[in-house]
């Protein structure tokens, strides 16, 4: 329907004049002839589209159409699938491995998203934040699970500063 509104509107000059006269009219309850002229009102309606919002740089797929999308989308998957198998990891009682494992795919999912021109859902925002945001992630989930009790792999001082401020410290 709103199609063929839009087709009559310009073989019908008169007819937005004729709706948009009751907007203009205002408090003084009539509107001029120079009242199609006036800017009409702001509406404060959202609009029903988003206009403005493009898609982040590198979202395109991997591979082309004529693959099925799990080999499209080829980054991601292969993250997700490292993820799932540190959590299975971490399931079955091995919590060091199974974390590291977990950053060590965000680690990659960070070298994809530089390396690759195009890495499909694995692009959330910018390039550089995408980047930022896994590279820091990455890094602390693995620096915190060698850090972690019992038998730490690497002491990191700011660890223990902040056990003994939650009351949890031993020194």
């Amino acid at each position: 329907m709103p199609r063929a509104e839009s087709s009559e509107t310009p073989a019908e000059p008169d007819a937005p004049e004729a709706s948009a006269a009751p907007d203009t009219a205002g408090a003084g309850g009539t509107a001029d002839a120079g009242g199609a002229d006036a800017p009409r009102p702001k509406s404060r309606r959202h609009p029903v589209a988003t206009t403005g919002t493009y898609p982040p740089e590198g979202s395109a797929a991997a591979l082309g159409s004529g693959h099925p999308v799990p080999v499209r989308q080829w980054p991601i998957v292969i993250v997700l699938t490292m993820v799932g198998v540190g959590l299975a990891v971490t399931a079955l009682n091995q919590f060091r491995p199974g974390v590291v494992t977990i950053g060590a795919a965000l680690l990659l999912a960070c070298v994809l998203r530089v390396a690759l021109p195009d890495v499909g859902m694995l692009a959330v925002r910018s390039r550089f934040t995408d980047v930022l945001v896994m590279g820091v992630l990455g890094v602390a989930i693995i620096l915190l699970a060698l850090a972690s009790e019992p038998d730490p792999v690497i002491t990191l001082p700011f660890v223990n500063e902040i056990a003994r401020f939650l009351g949890r410290g031993g020194g």
